[in-house]
């Protein structure tokens, strides 16, 4: 089976936002679509998009990070591995999804100087719900500016 691979920008942002122009570039095969709306309505089409698919890799950023986590919790058994930037998992939204563990290989990265979604409440909340974590506190911002385009990708979006 062939591993699809989809970036869910945040809530402010589009697919051509800079992470997203970084993975049309760098990985063309990648799924990049535009989210707008309430969570309800983003999930659909994210439901719709990934409908039938399997062996996913899911990278999420903040607003899109919750969405790739409750997308997780509904269908694990699709989804090979959750990558997380600075995911809003602080926000009420997600409370329905707190009591749901993920055993899936999960990493997070998270900007210690984020102002926008707080690293101590996501790390507290991350370590509960996911036993299969790797968590990476770095010296950044919301947006992990200076870290994002450093990340090993390439062994990130393997299987």
């Amino acid at each position: 089976m062939k591993t699809t691979r989809i970036f869910i920008h945040g809530l402010e942002s589009t697919s051509y936002g800079t992470k997203g122009a970084f993975f049309r570039k760098k990985y063309p095969g990648m799924i990049l679509e535009d989210f707008t709306g309430p969570l309800k309505r983003r999930m659909d089409k994210l439901n719709d998009i990934l409908c039938n698919k399997t062996d996913l890799i899911l990278v999420g950023s903040s607003y899109g990070g919750l969405m790739a986590t409750v997308y997780t919790c509904e269908n694990e058994q699709n989804v090979k591995r959750l990558i997380l930037l600075a995911p809003a998992l602080n926000l009420p939204e997600f409370e329905p999804y707190l009591n749901c563990p993920l055993r899936i290989p999960v990493v997070l990265y998270h900007g210690r100087y984020d102002d926008v979604v707080p690293p101590e409440t996501v790390h507290a909340i991350s370590t509960k719900k996911f036993s299969n974590l790797v968590h990476h506190l770095v010296d950044d911002d919301h947006s992990l500016h200076h870290t994002f385009s450093n990340m090993n990708w390439d062994d990130l979006l393997i299987i």
